[in-house]
């Protein structure tokens, strides 16, 4: 039998908190606009923090599908980017401390990486888990980002209409520590922000937005968000430019502003997805952006 302290190794001046907020995201899974990337990118960027716990990530890896950044320079190698899987301590605009675990989502032992978390959750005495991602819905920009939420228990989030029912998808280790950890008695949070199909691809500030906003009224903390808002807003204006120089887009997205807001009043519909054939399709809308993306990319 492994110990799964064995998978992490807690840092000797690691604080004492009192019930802090544990917030997470792994890279590598569905994460639509970069909602989870971005937001915690964002809190380590704007926030000082500093090492609690850093995971082995040799042994949780698998280092032929992701390699790591090697620079060569003339005649010898002199750099290597590895990946980090770590819990930083950190504090929010009022002071209230908080921890962030943030890196690639494991390869490999799953269970074991959850009963670490789960370790790592008693032994800082963590209070709540709380997850953030972006989804791909078939919603426009042009309207406010809906999140569907999710919890161990009913009581650790407001009420909502969901569009979805039982259903059965591929596994996250985010989900797998929800869903183990709740079973232990933890509570755990999570929120998928819906991200426009079309926008599923490139990043989206608008969604990490959302995403902290929705932590912020479920815990109480408090985020530094100019930087991010401002980034939000020129996303929009460069999207907005695009849309405008192009009919068929235009068009498009007109026609996904009236199934949203028939649906949003509800309008006999059970989800955004009820008339395929009223809405332009992702891959549709895909293509004509492609333009929009690779220019993007070519300015940053």
């Amino acid at each position: 039998m492994f110990d799964p302290t064995d998978l992490y190794e807690l840092a000797d001046d690691a604080p004492e908190l009192t019930d802090p907020v544990l917030l997470y995201h792994f890279d590598g899974f569905v994460d639509a606009g970069g909602a989870g990337r971005l937001a915690l990118g964002h809190l380590l960027a704007e926030l000082e923090h500093r090492v609690v716990a850093t995971f082995d990530v040799d042994r949780l890896l698998d280092y032929r599908s992701r390699r790591p950044i090697m620079t060569f320079d003339t005649d010898k190698w002199v750099e290597c980017e590895s990946p980090e899987l770590a819990v930083y301590a950190t504090a929010d605009a009022t002071g209230t401390p908080f921890l962030v675990l943030s890196g690639p989502e494991p390869d490999r032992e799953w269970e074991l990486f959850a009963k670490a978390v789960g370790s790592l959750v008693e032994r800082l005495g963590i209070n709540r888990m709380v997850t953030l991602h972006g989804i791909p819905m078939a919603v426009p920009h042009t309207r406010p980002l809906g999140i569907t939420m999710h919890a161990t228990r009913p009581e650790l989030i407001s009420p909502q209409t969901s569009g979805f029912g039982r259903v059965q998808v591929p596994g996250s280790a985010a989900a797998l520590l929800e869903y183990r950890l709740g079973a232990q008695g933890h509570d755990a949070v999570g929120y998928a922000v819906h991200v426009p199909h079309y926008l599923s691809q490139a990043e989206y500030p608008h969604a990490a937005v959302a995403a902290l906003e929705a932590v912020t009224r479920g815990t109480g903390l408090v985020f530094p968000m100019d930087a991010l808002r401002d980034a939000a807003e020129r996303t929009t204006v460069e999207i907005e430019e695009q849309i405008q120089a192009s009919s068929e887009l235009t068009s498009a997205i007109t026609g996904l502003e009236q199934q949203y807001d028939a649906f949003a009043t509800g309008t006999d519909r059970e989800s955004l997805l009820a008339e395929p054939a009223s809405m332009p399709t992702g891959d549709e809308l895909a293509a004509q952006f492609e333009r929009f993306l690779a220019e993007r990319d070519d300015e940053q």
